[in-house]
């Protein structure tokens, strides 16, 4: 069965002197990427493969690992976006049955956001883009971004609302307290991240984003950011927000969902009841998830989905939702 995994991470040395040289680059976690992470996330060629083939990965969809370029300069980080997605084009050129691309989008000029998709897709190829959430102060909802949900909407493709760590003031509002160490854990990796990408997605339901691009289609990772799991609490927003159709609509017709590594049969249920099977794609969340011996094709193998619905997780919902005809 073929496996393609699109939540599947690396980093330039160009992108990392940049967060370097910013004071919020990398904010708060600077620290994570080092060591045998730090190589495998450089790695676009032979090592990466073979760790693939290890896993029985057969495609990733390649994307700059958080918090990418949102918390750079407006200019940097224009410069810096077509430096990458051309990198990641060349990278896809090399290897073309093995890998596929998200586009790193300049979010800090909002004008070259659009024009930066759109060549993305048409010219390179790739099957839509990843954000980090927020830019510095801005969510996903501010007026800024719309003409790239516009521009996604018309072109067919997704975009993936990765995790970023939460603003200072929130994190020392509700994630201090306990040491350096914890309190940057608690505000990424063990729940500040998943939060703050939830959240990213219900703002743009609340602000009416689906209302005025029906079509547009958003990614959450780790089985949807926690706040698919609320779904029943959310559902109680319809009265008093004023929105076209249930919230629950908007999950099943705006959303598609994936594992992020975490292989959770639990989680897999109370996903599958919520936005069935047609909305489920599967990622590793590599090089950060990864370990020996094939985890995710395992987990795939023992999920009680019928051989049809493997197939779709597995890679049919990918396909169907990139198909080349709507670009």
């Amino acid at each position: 069965m073929k496996l393609i995994a699109i939540e599947e991470h690396f980093l330039t040395s160009i992108i990392r002197a940049a967060w370097a040289a910013s004071a919020i680059g990398q904010e708060g976690t600077a620290s994570f990427d080092r060591g045998e992470l730090e190589e495998r996330l450089d790695d676009l060629g032979p090592q990466r493969l073979a760790l693939m083939d290890e896993g029985g990965v057969d495609v990733q969809v390649l994307s700059v690992t958080t918090p990418a370029l949102h918390n750079l300069e407006p200019a940097q980080s224009v410069t810096l976006a077509r430096q990458t997605n051309d990198l990641v084009a060349a990278t896809i050129a090399r290897y073309p049955t093995r890998f596929q691309g998200f586009a790193t989008l300049p979010t800090a000029s909002p004008a070259h956001v659009a024009p930066e998709l759109e060549r993305s897709v048409r010219q390179l190829g790739f099957a839509g883009a990843m954000l980090c959430g927020r830019t510095r102060d801005k969510n996903l909802d501010h007026p800024d971004f719309r003409p790239l949900f516009k521009t996604a909407a018309t072109l067919g493709v997704p975009l993936f609302i990765h995790p970023q760590i939460p603003q200072r003031a929130v994190r020392e509002a509700y994630y201090s307290g306990f040491g350096d160490a914890v309190d940057t854990a608690f505000a990424t990796f063990a729940l500040g991240w998943h939060y703050e990408a939830g959240i990213q997605f219900v703002r743009l339901l609340l602000a009416g984003v689906f209302d005025d691009y029906p079509t547009l289609q958003i990614i959450l990772g780790h089985w949807g950011e926690v706040v698919l799991f609320y779904l029943e609490r959310l559902k109680s927003l319809a009265r008093v927000a004023t929105l076209q159709r249930p919230i629950a609509d908007y999950v099943r017709q705006n959303l598609y969902v994936t594992p992020s590594g975490m292989w959770s049969q639990e989680y897999l249920q109370r996903t599958l009841a919520l936005v069935g099977p047609e909305r489920l794609l599967f990622s590793t969340d590599y090089p950060y998830q990864y370990k020996p011996g094939g985890q995710g094709r395992s987990f795939l193998q023992e999920t009680s989905l019928s051989a049809e619905e493997k197939e779709l997780f597995a890679h049919g919902n990918w396909e169907r939702l990139t198909q080349p005809t709507k670009h």
